[in-house]
């Protein structure tokens, strides 16, 4: 024999693996009916905004006339000073920042620094407190209000901006949150190898858990700050117009004999405008954030 005739001939991949790499490469292209059905929900989503922007820009007779507008007015501006000065905007705005500030910060912190305990560390009775933990979300947050209110009056802190900040300083939901994204996110041989090469814990979380649960604190931080910002059931039993919050601060629109309605719409338009902001600034992140979490998991 000679050694061409022992040469095999060359063995061709099996056409299902070929058609496996040829479709790895592929991108989805969304169709006609997809558009639709986005556009139509987009639409659906900016209708109560657009409405409220509408309805700031135009007189209380008007906004009771049947049909109602439905395009903008030009008393817009107007409106908007009227509901700044009647409820007094300018501190209630800085106080919502504060609170919502503080408490995101706190929250972000806070529970990933328990997420990666539950995740990673292994003590005694972790799964025990874990499941206390989960169990505080079902308890409704109104069976707290009184025993919290007669704790903060015991302080001396009626009327303050603690009042609100100090039962929001971490959540159930954010420890939770933190825990379940850290479990994939964050490969336990590279927690061991910071370990090996001398890290302290401190290091450890500073350079290792910090990095890696970045997209997730990120979520986290505008679902929170946009739930203190909203919040209105406690820090209106909490707070007086005197030093209020937002959300405190429009309850005041509504008062009267005949409440302005456009009024009322041009203060929702102010008090909303804040979350815009936050969101146009930080979309991108949060919406990366969650890809790679949803990618991840």
């Amino acid at each position: 024999m000679t050694t061409s005739e022992l040469t095999l001939p060359a063995t061709k991949p099996p056409r299902a693996g070929r058609r496996r790499v040829m479709g790895a490469g592929k991108q989805l292209h969304a169709g006609p009916v997809t558009y639709v059905v986005l556009t139509v929900f987009a639409l659906a989503s900016l209708a109560p905004l657009v409405w409220t922007a509408i309805a700031a820009s135009r007189t209380a007779h008007r906004l009771d006339e049947t049909p109602p507008p439905l395009w903008f007015g030009g008393n817009l501006f107007k409106n908007l000073e009227t509901a700044w000065d009647q409820a007094g905007l300018g501190t209630a705005m800085f106080n919502s920042l504060i609170v919502a500030g503080t408490i995101t910060v706190s929250t972000v912190l806070f529970s990933t620094l328990a997420g990666f305990a539950f995740a990673k560390l292994r003590f005694r009775f972790s799964g025990l407190l874990l499941l206390l933990t989960i169990g505080t979300m079902m308890i409704p947050p109104q069976l707290a209000v009184v025993p919290l209110y007669l704790w903060m009056s015991d302080l001396g802190w009626s009327n303050q901006l603690q009042t609100v900040i100090l039962p929001g300083l971490v959540t159930a939901f954010g420890t939770f949150f933190m825990r379940q994204y850290l479990v994939q996110a964050l490969p336990s041989e590279l927690i061991e190898a910071a370990r090996v090469d001398g890290a302290s814990s401190l290091r450890i979380v500073w350079h290792v858990v910090f990095p890696a649960a970045r997209p997730a604190m990120a979520v986290l931080g505008l679902l929170t700050f946009v739930f203190a910002w909203n919040d209105f059931l406690w820090p209106i039993i909490a707070l007086n117009q005197q030093n209020p919050t937002v959300q405190v601060a429009l309850n005041s629109l509504g008062t009267g004999y005949v409440p302005d309605q456009a009024v009322i719409m041009a203060g929702a338009l102010l008090g909303t405008l804040p979350l815009l902001i936050a969101f146009l600034l930080f979309g991108k992140q949060i919406v990366g954030g969650i890809m790679q979490g949803a990618i991840k998991g």
